[in-house]
């Protein structure tokens, strides 16, 4: 598995972090537990690690030196692509595929598979044209640089693994993927950790809040796509329309900023709305705390733009707790509107404001929500994802050997890389790997 721009052990919430990290890291941890042996790849930023760290049994993780010895925004990665590619080309070991995760992983995944000659796998987790059409006021759009990655790497991998329904449309419509090498394959949730465990009021008690609160929870980066201006506003209509629940009411935003750059409006905008004084800025936390945070919380508010799953919604359930959320992407698939939750179109805050009130003024149905949310994330394992990506990998190495099934672009490279020659000396792969980039 390859992770270019950020590595499976960063804390989720954190800089480029988030749902795609956890994703690799309880992915590979099930497929280990189905005899799969994984190695993840990504770039070193200067940690002082072994070259190989071991994350569990049958599961290796390996820091590649590829640009300086530095975090690095994700703007500047791609210059980086090449440099990785050839440092992941001199390992030694030789594998059965290639699973990349996020465009700029899938174009570093075309390079690996090409030289080793194995099947291309490739989870986008986010794509460009999807993003830029929920962009909110003043965010920075996607590069066509990385419109048109996405689209050689759609073009390219042997199979596709979608989310969701939701996003493997996006890429056959918006992309051209070919639907018989798209797969949905749902994301997972670790059971294991997150659970409803004691209940509400000895999270509360264990966080330091009030058990008669009302606490609608904000758990993720701080960026605009996330919709953090929006719960900002549905706040603050919430309080203008009921301002008897101010006394009451408290707001756990529990994440940090998103890439290099400042924490962006959000604070600002709760000081202009008059509602910092119930806002609450706690930093991303491991696993088991977020779930105490799940657990001590009302309901948990999710209100993307753009959303290719929303790992967040599904570990919330899992603890016991029901989603108010964007009905984008994969939250609808994630969250069953009405039943473990309630899903909103658009952004309009006064509508989150809304169901914010009706959770303040009807926590009995929202505690009937939470039962059934439980019971809903448990159908969702990470052992469930893991045994349907392994069909998928057994699938496309059949094709592969079979001949016929296979993807006419990665043979066509890959034969195009028959002649070992072409790998050999430092001036003929760089040359051949910018030429297939291209």
């Amino acid at each position: 598995m390859l992770s270019v721009h950020t590595s499976p052990l960063h804390q989720p919430g954190t800089g480029d972090a988030g749902g795609m990290n956890v994703y690799m890291v309880q992915l590979s941890r099930a497929l280990a537990e189905l005899g799969v042996e994984v190695d993840l790849f990504t770039r070193c930023r200067g940690e002082a690690r072994p070259r190989w760290a071991d994350l569990g049994p049958g599961i290796r993780l390996r820091h590649l030196e590829a640009g300086p010895r530095a975090p690095l925004p994700k703007e500047d990665m791609p210059a980086l692509v090449v440099p990785f590619s050839l440092a992941l080309l001199k390992e030694e070991r030789r594998y059965d595929l290639v699973h990349s995760h996020y465009w700029l992983s899938g174009q570093a995944g075309r390079i690996a598979a090409v030289g080793w000659r194995v099947p291309l796998v490739h989870t986008a987790h986010t794509l460009a044209r999807v993003k830029n059409a929920a962009l909110a006021d003043g965010d920075t759009p996607e590069p066509p640089s990385r419109i048109r990655g996405e689209h050689q790497v759609v073009g390219s991998a042997d199979r596709l693994i979608a989310n969701s329904g939701d996003e493997a449309r996006a890429l056959r419509e918006l992309y051209g993927a070919d639907a018989g090498r798209t797969e949905i394959v749902r994301p997972g949730v670790d059971l294991r950790t997150f659970v409803p465990g004691r209940g509400r009021a000895a999270a509360r008690a264990a966080l330091g809040l009030p058990v008669d609160a009302f606490v609608p929870l904000y758990a993720g980066r701080i960026q605009p796509l996330k919709g953090p201006d929006v719960m900002v506003r549905a706040v603050a209509e919430l309080l203008r329309e009921a301002p008897e629940l101010r006394r009451r009411t408290i707001v756990p935003v529990v994440g940090g900023n998103s890439g290099a750059g400042p924490r962006g409006d959000a604070w600002e905008l709760a000081r202009e709305l008059g509602v910092s004084d119930v806002l609450r800025h706690f930093p991303p936390v491991p696993p088991a705390e977020l779930a105490r945070w799940y657990r001590a919380a009302d309901v948990l508010m999710v209100p993307s733009r753009s959303e290719s799953f929303g790992l967040v919604a599904l570990e919330a359930q899992a603890c016991g707790t029901p989603v108010l959320a964007s009905a984008v992407g994969g939250l609808p698939t994630a969250v069953r509107d009405g039943l473990t939750g309630m899903l909103v179109h658009g952004n309009d805050p006064v509508e989150y404001a809304r169901w914010l009130r009706w959770f303040a003024e009807h926590p009995q149905a929202g505690a009937v929500m939470g039962r059934a949310a439980v019971g809903h994330a448990r159908s969702m394992s990470w052992q469930t994802a893991a045994a349907r990506t392994l069909d998928v990998y057994r699938d496309v190495l059949c094709a592969e050997r079979s001949g016929p099934g296979m993807n006419e672009a990665g043979a066509t490279a890959r034969s195009c890389l028959a002649d070992a020659s072409l790998l050999e000396g430092r001036e003929g792969r760089n040359s051949t790997l910018a030429a297939l980039l291209s």
